[in-house]
């Protein structure tokens, strides 16, 4: 499914149009004559093609066109190869001449201030970097002295704040440009020092909770610019304030991704990208229970009717099939019962499990990664401080295979049975258990209080939600 979602941005027209008199962009670059080269642009991670030109023998093209291009990053491109960059801003009617190799250095802009900031910003740029080269080399030598050493540390440090220094006089000197708003966007918020409280004592809060309250200070989620740049900082941006800023809850993530949303609707790009970016982050999340973020997405959005404006039904099917899978087996839910055929051909209930705790364990008897990891849960079983019991269901239809595997990795006390012969609906509908192995932890009440755990770590899991449970009734 990722893939299919992945694919299916690609195919998504993101360019935009806005009241203008098009754009007519000429160029002439000595020492290139009679090719064809293409103007290109960012968005997101990917970068895309969006006109071509013929170059003359004099180096001379023109790229041109009715409708104005989408404010952001683009750039030049010639045999499959990156010339250089330019800025996409207000102004869309310019002219850069310039030389082949040494485009930068030799580039002379005529009737956009963006360009003509944004290039002499890359020769600072150069310059500073040729300074720092000695000092770095001189940190990376290992012969090189404690002394040495700090005072290359001393020297870059006083080199970044004279490009820091730079870089705010062209945010107060250019306001309007968009490179301004680029060196904005990635300025580091200033927290100042923490105020004592009441009694005397540091509020070790303070810089969090400043640091929170100040994250989008110099970034406009509902600036289509932003989407379009040489890197993709609009995804790091919302990336890290969902990791960094936020608890680790699926409510706490969905409240806040409500309000960026909010935010980013003053665009239509902008807005479709930031649910689509939080959505592929939260199909498959890296931290155990956030995929209710994504069922709360689809929800929100998608079933809503809210993204029709660029989502089609293909789309919204392949989400609702997710969003349904994971529906049924959020953390804190009571499991969907399974009632499946065992090695003699009679039936297991799931809800027959009369443990403490009970351990679904989604395995495939071909499966490599399954064979390395039954061996852990065998051994989590057997020494286990807990009342465990295992309900193993191979994804397999073979008979023959499950009974070999049952033997094979001395599985007979636990509860075997075949997935695809079921009473019940499919386990793959029930459960996000597409891929194997795939283990889910219940408690007594069957209600569902992990997933996808490795095996070693479930003693670890149940001591630690054991002590929370404690807490809990004392």
């Amino acid at each position: 499914m990722q893939k299919f979602l992945f694919t299916f941005l690609l195919s998504i027209t993101f360019l935009s149009s806005h009241a203008q008199n098009g754009y007519k962009l000429d160029f002439q670059i000595h020492g290139l004559a009679d090719t064809t080269i293409y103007l290109g642009y960012f968005f997101g991670e990917s970068t895309y093609l969006t006109d071509t030109a013929q170059v003359d023998s004099e180096g001379k093209f023109t790229f041109d066109g009715k409708k104005p291009l989408s404010k952001g990053v683009y750039f030049l491109v010639l045999n499959k190869s990156k010339l250089f960059d330019i800025i996409i801003n207000e102004d869309q009617t310019f002219k850069i001449e310039t030389t082949r190799p040494e485009f930068v250095e030799t580039a002379k802009v005529t009737g956009d201030v963006d360009n003509d900031v944004f290039f002499k910003n890359m020769l600072y740029n150069e310059a500073r970097n040729a300074e720092a080269k000695p000092q770095v080399e001189m940190l990376k030598d290992s012969t090189s002295t404690t002394a040495e050493k700090e005072a290359a540390r001393a020297f870059l440090n006083k080199l970044n704040e004279k490009v820091m220094k730079h870089q705010d006089e062209v945010i107060e000197k250019y306001p309007t440009t968009l490179f301004a708003k680029i060196l904005k966007a990635n300025k580091k918020i200033e927290v100042p020092e923490p105020p004592k409280l009441d009694n005397g004592a540091i509020d070790s809060t303070f810089s969090y909770r400043y640091y929170k309250s100040h994250y989008w200070d110099n970034f406009n989620l509902g600036d289509p610019a932003m989407i379009r740049l040489n890197e993709p900082l609009y995804k790091k941006k919302v990336e890290d304030y969902l990791d960094k800023m936020l608890l680790q809850h699926p409510d706490t993530i969905s409240n806040a991704i409500d309000e960026l949303a909010k935010v980013a609707k003053k665009d239509q790009d902008t807005y479709k990208y930031l649910i689509w970016i939080v959505t592929i982050k939260y199909q498959q999340p890296e931290i155990m229970g956030l995929d209710e973020v994504f069922v709360h997405l689809y929800d929100e959005y998608f079933a809503s009717g809210e993204m029709d404006f660029w989502a089609n039904a293909k789309l919204k099917k392949n989400l609702e099939d997710r969003a349904k899978q994971l529906r049924n087996s959020l953390i804190g839910l009571k499991a969907p019962n399974l009632i499946m055929q065992n090695e003699d051909l009679k039936s297991r209930a799931l809800y027959d499990m009369k443990n403490k705790y009970t351990v679904i364990y989604f395995y495939d008897p071909d499966c490599g990664h399954c064979k390395k990891e039954t061996p852990k849960l065998k051994e989590f079983y057997d020494n286990s401080a807990y009342d465990v019991g295992i309900f193993a269901v191979s994804a397999d239809t073979s008979m023959v295979k499950m009974k070999d595997y049952i033997k094979t990795m001395h599985m007979e006390e636990w509860t075997t049975v075949n997935g695809p012969r079921t009473y019940t609906e499919s386990y793959r509908d029930l459960y996000d258990a597409m891929t194997t192995p795939t283990i889910y932890v219940l408690n007594s009440n069957k209600k569902i209080i992990a997933k996808k755990l490795p095996a070693e770590r479930l003693e670890e899991f149940l001591t630690r939600y054991e002590a929370i449970e404690n807490r809990e009734q004392q």
